[in-house]
C-alpha cells in the first residue's frame, strides 16, 4: 500500500508540473514581455464594433492625446475601408450588375464620405496617460465604432443617390457586410 500512495504522489506532482509549465511560456533571456495599456485581446475588432488602439508621445499632455487619437482614427478609418470594400466586391458581385465599374466607383466614392462621416460617432474606451522618465507625456487610446451605426450610415447614403438606388438592396448588402464582420470577429 506504502508504494501505491508512493507512487501515486509521484504521479500527481508530474502532473502538476505538467500543467503549471504548460501554462507559462517561457520568454527567451535577455527579453521582457511588457504590457501596453488600452491593447490586447479586449480591443480587438469583433463582429459587433470595428476598434483601433494607439500611442502618442510629446512633451505637451494634449498634444500626446491628439497624436494618439489621429492615429488610433487613421487605423480605424483603415480597417473600415478595406473591409467595406471586400464587402463592396462581394456585394457588386453577387448582384451581377452590368454597370459593374460605374457602380464600384460610386460605392468607393460613398464609401470616403461615409466613412469621414461616421468617424465622428467613434467612442473611446480606454484611455491612459502616463508621464515618462525623460518627462514626456504618452498617451494610450482605444476607440471602436458600431457596426451597425456604419451599416445605418451606408443605407442612408446609398438610398439617396438615385443611380445606386436602382441595383441597391439593403438587406443583400447588410447579410454581405455581416458576413464580412463575422470573418473578422472570429480571427
Amino acid at each position: 500500500m506504502k508504494k501505491f500512495n508512493y507512487f501515486s504522489l509521484i504521479l500527481l506532482v508530474a502532473a502538476a508540473l505538467v500543467v503549471g509549465c504548460k501554462g507559462k511560456q517561457k520568454i527567451p533571456a535577455g527579453e521582457k514581455e511588457v504590457s501596453v495599456p488600452c491593447s490586447g485581446p479586449d480591443y480587438f475588432t469583433t463582429n459587433k464594433y470595428f476598434r483601433a488602439n494607439s500611442i502618442g508621445e510629446s512633451q505637451d499632455q494634449v498634444t500626446s492625446k491628439k497624436k494618439a487619437l489621429t492615429n488610433a482614427r487613421n487605423e480605424l478609418a483603415q480597417a473600415i475601408n478595406t473591409t467595406v470594400k471586400t464587402v463592396t466586391d462581394n456585394y457588386v458581385n453577387s448582384r451581377e450588375m452590368n454597370n459593374r465599374e460605374e457602380v464600384e466607383e460610386r460605392f468607393e466614392s460613398l464609401n470616403r464620405e461615409v466613412v469621414n462621416q461616421t468617424l465622428s460617432g467613434v467612442r473611446t474606451i480606454c484611455e491612459k496617460l502616463v508621464k515618462t522618465g525623460q518627462n514626456t507625456y504618452k498617451t494610450y487610446v482605444a476607440i471602436e465604432l458600431s457596426a451597425d451605426e456604419l451599416v445605418s450610415k451606408y443605407n442612408e447614403r446609398l438610398s439617396t443617390d438615385d443611380r445606386l438606388k436602382i441595383d441597391y438592396d439593403y438587406e443583400k448588402f447588410k447579410k454581405t457586410f455581416e458576413a464580412e464582420m463575422d470573418k473578422m470577429g472570429n480571427n
